[in-house]
């Protein structure tokens, strides 16, 4: 089956091209544009395609029965809704990162939690926009991202299968792509379910499927590429034991860079399926093989 392939601005994600790796920042800059610098020179420097941002206005996407309440956080003790307002970046600094992604040439983009929000990023052209697990039944949401006219990465953690089927109908698999996801933080492998990658791939084949991943270890996010993945996603951190809810589940700097190193080589391994006599093994062959081949070869 041919599988169509998305344009990400100067990248295409889908079979036949290199797994697009994406860096999740997501708010584990904990509100320090100097802190979101250094996770995006890591993420660079390790070899990923883009990194990527959540993005929310605080009193359309917390509940108002939360605003008040009370939390520690690295500020001290706050309310809720002017802790998430800490998190948030403003239009100044999302300019300080648009520059230095350009200055790096690494893309970036954003989770959109809320229809404001995308409003907010159009103005960076972003190559894509990204639907969190949370937001897949938001049909307005995928809708507003849809009319940008930019591809959408769904994924699909939390969610039934009627769900996800809804979610592909509403918005259509015109610049869809789908990426299998669970929504526990950190994901023991039990819950990974990785063959949901294969049952994607077959239930939406003309969508390129991807892996956003939260477990510890890198070796399910391997996994997932030998399974098809054309693309994957995982949280980055400096340090997993910083403070933020998304920080345990995240890889550090150095392991990306084992990560993707290693992404690249299962890319090569995986190879075309077709069965070849390599001319590496020719020697070999005539020195091991103690019995002739009816039907030779033709290399």
């Amino acid at each position: 089956m041919a599988r169509a392939v998305r344009n990400l601005g100067n990248r295409q994600v889908g079979d036949g091209h290199p797994v697009y790796v994406i860096a999740e920042i997501g708010i584990n800059h904990n509100g320090s544009i100097d802190l979101a610098r250094k996770l995006i020179l890591g993420a660079s420097r390790a070899g990923c395609d883009a990194v990527k941002f959540q993005k929310r206005t605080p009193e359309l996407c917390v509940p108002k029965d939360q605003w008040n309440v009370e939390r520690e956080t690295p500020w001290g003790r706050m309310k809720y809704i002017d802790y998430r307002h800490k998190v948030e970046f403003d239009v100044a600094a999302y300019r300080e990162i648009d520059r230095y992604c350009k200055s790096l040439g690494i893309q970036w983009f954003a989770s959109c939690w809320d229809e404001e929000a995308v409003d907010f990023m159009e103005q960076f052209d972003p190559p894509c926009y990204k639907a969190a697990s949370a937001s897949l039944t938001d049909t307005q949401l995928l809708l507003r991202k849809k009319r940008t006219g930019r591809p959408l990465i769904v994924s699909t953690g939390m969610s039934t299968m009627q769900e996800i089927d809804a979610a592909v109908q509403a918005h259509g698999t015109d610049q869809l792509l789908v990426a299998h996801s669970t929504s526990t933080y950190p994901c023991p492998p039990e819950q990974l379910n990785l063959r949901m990658i294969t049952t994607l791939r077959e239930r939406y084949g003309d969508c390129p499927v991807g892996y956003s991943g939260h477990e510890v270890g890198l070796a399910p996010t391997w996994a997932a590429v030998a399974l098809g993945a054309a693309f994957v996603e995982r949280h980055i951190t400096l340090d997993r034991a910083m403070w933020g809810s998304d920080q345990a589940a995240s890889v550090e700097v150095r392991g990306f860079e084992h990560m993707v190193q290693n992404i690249r080589d299962v890319e090569k391994a995986l190879g075309d399926g077709i069965k070849k006599v390599y001319e590496t093994e020719v020697k070999q062959r005539k020195k091991l093989r103690r019995v002739p081949s009816a039907v030779g070869h033709t290399g």
